[in-house]
């Protein structure tokens, strides 16, 4: 026999069912009332009812509206276009590659290292080494690295004009390896084609920077500029740009923190962020990130993200920043130079060393290239360099930042401490890639080939070489090649696919490594006939084969 609370149980239920049951007969007549019966049209009178109006507008426009107005027609929207490798420009496969450099662990050599290289060291990287995946994740739709050679993919981004003749500003990584590069302009009608043509003035990867140009027939609306330094956390922001292809995007959101380093080592040394939570999502890289008074404070450049989306965590490489890479990469070399003294150092360290290096402040040796500025005055690992002209140095960063704004040919006086004993020294300033050629480092300039340096070839003939590797038959000299670029002046005589031939003499005199092949390019001029002898290192006897042409 049930319990006298499990029939009033089922008696509630049994309710419960009646009234969801005469719910839904209600809805169902009302819904027949309403709809008719069998296709019969609604007897209801509505003349009564009142017909709606649209109200006049109002101008509800905020700061954020204006700013929109205001920027907007100078940010672009670049697309850009990366060929297969057999139908780039001038492309021609001959030949195969003979010899293969030994590959390179990343971690022991990277690409975009600086003399003053941060060595992280077991741990390194003060404690951002686990997030490192996170926080590196660029946003600009870049070329896909897994995308197969024989196939063509797209890249997307954003940018802004800084010079009504048609100089943009973007990210190196929207326009980095791509053959063809196009621009709309928020003028530019839907439809109206990719876009204009535009060309790489310069770029910068340890910032990410690059400025690209377009022909314009009238001048170009453009962004203002503003300090960085004096934004704050806290400020309103908006960004700007085109993620997802949508063209003229606007988010706002603060600036949540400053001078954000988001890599450890040496790849982070020129990149202090600006922290925003403004919405930024793929194809906003490259962007303006603007201040309340309309002025762009920074380059929106990448995102922490677990999902390849907004996640409220962005970060824009400050204005000031902008404004020094831009002004290299415009003038006559078309690249930054950094000055260097060629040492490494530990960009921090624990108490306890400290205690024992007497090491207050300062930044400690870590390593001494062998011939280069700081070797050459005498400076030893485990120095600790506490000034520069009588300035007190803080830490790495501030090392870094005051030797590589250095000219080069210029000299510093470095203050250090060795074995407790106070000391000086007088350090010339060289130029950073020259380290790099020091170190077999690739250069800025030479698209990241392996093992290569930053020749005069690279700029002025689109030809990428090294010396010859240590399995080269002990009768052949010269130069091997690592790389060329499409469309060059190399790539237009039929240096392309000879990649691992050697170039063994240029104009009739001979090369036997690359610093007498550089001292010959260095000479060329616009108008100079340039004629490579080049040979098949399997077949050195064969003579090589005479490639040549007229620089343009």
């Amino acid at each position: 026999m049930k319990s006298l609370l499990e029939r009033l149980r089922m008696r509630r239920l049994a309710s419960t069912f009646t009234i969801l049951a005469t719910l839904s007969a209600g809805i169902l007549i009302g819904s027949v009332v309403a709809h008719g019966v069998k296709g019969q049209e609604s007897k209801v009178d509505s003349t009564d009812a009142t017909p709606l109006k649209v109200p006049s507008p109002r101008d509800l426009s905020t700061d954020f509206t204006k700013i929109a107005k205001e920027v907007g027609p100078a940010v672009v929207n670049i697309n850009t276009e990366t060929l297969p490798k057999d139908q780039q420009p001038g492309r021609r496969q001959r030949g195969s590659q003979r010899f293969r450099q030994q590959p390179q662990n990343p971690d022991n050599n990277p690409g975009d290292d600086d003399d003053q290289d941060q060595d992280q060291g077991p741990g390194g990287g003060g404690g951002q080494g686990g997030m490192q995946d996170f926080f590196n994740r660029f946003f600009g739709m870049g070329p896909d690295q897994g995308v197969p050679d024989d196939q063509a993919h797209a890249a997307l981004g954003s940018g802004f004009i800084v010079d009504p003749k048609g100089y943009i500003v973007t990210n190196n990584h929207v326009v980095d390896k791509a053959d063809r590069i196009y621009v709309k302009l928020a003028s530019d009608p839907d439809g109206n084609g990719p876009g204009h043509p535009a060309k790489v003035v310069g770029v910068d990867k340890a910032t990410d920077l690059a400025v690209i140009k377009i022909d314009a027939d009238r001048p170009l609306p453009t962004v203002k500029l503003g300090n960085s330094e004096s934004s704050q956390v806290g400020d309103w922001v908006v960004a700007i740009g085109s993620p997802f292809s949508l063209n003229q995007t606007v988010t706002a959101g603060i600036v949540s923190a400053k001078n954000r380093t988001i890599e450890g080592g040496p790849r982070g040394q020129f990149q202090h962020f600006i922290q925003t939570d403004a919405a930024i999502n793929p194809g906003n890289s490259g962007g303006p990130l603007v201040n309340m008074a309309g002025e762009v404070v920074g380059v929106n450049t990448a995102i922490f993200t677990q999902s390849a989306g907004y996640q409220g965590i962005g970060f824009a490489m400050p204005a000031n920043t902008v404004v020094d890479v831009y002004n290299s990469l415009i003038g006559p070399s078309h690249k930054v130079v950094r000055g260097s003294i060629g040492i490494t150092f530990q960009p921090t360290v624990s108490s306890a060393v400290q205690r024992v290096y007497g090491a207050k402040s300062g930044v400690i040796i870590r390593g001494v290239q062998a011939g280069m500025p700081a070797d050459k005055a005498g400076l030893k690992p485990g120095d600790i360099i506490t000034s520069i002209n009588g300035r007190s140095i803080k830490d790495g960063d501030d090392l870094v930042g005051d030797i590589s704004a250095r000219k080069p040919g210029s000299t510093v006086q470095l203050g250090y401490i060795r074995d407790g004993k106070p000391a000086t020294a007088t350090v010339s300033i060289i130029d950073r890639t020259e380290m790099e050629r020091a170190q077999g480092q690739p250069g800025e300039d030479n698209d990241n080939a392996p093992g290569g340096g930053a020749d005069a070839s690279t700029s002025k003939l689109g030809i990428t070489v090294t010396d010859l590797p240590s399995n080269a038959p002990s009768s052949l000299h010269g130069v091997l090649i690592q790389g060329v670029k499409a469309g060059s002046f190399a790539d237009e005589i039929g240096l392309s696919g000879l990649e691992g031939y050697v170039i063994t003499s240029v104009n009739k005199q001979p090369v036997r490594n690359r610093a007498d092949y550089n001292a010959i390019i260095s000479g060329l001029k616009s108008g100079s006939d340039v004629v490579f002898n080049v040979v098949d290192p399997q077949r050195p006897r064969d003579g090589g084969t005479l490639l040549g042409g007229t620089l343009p």
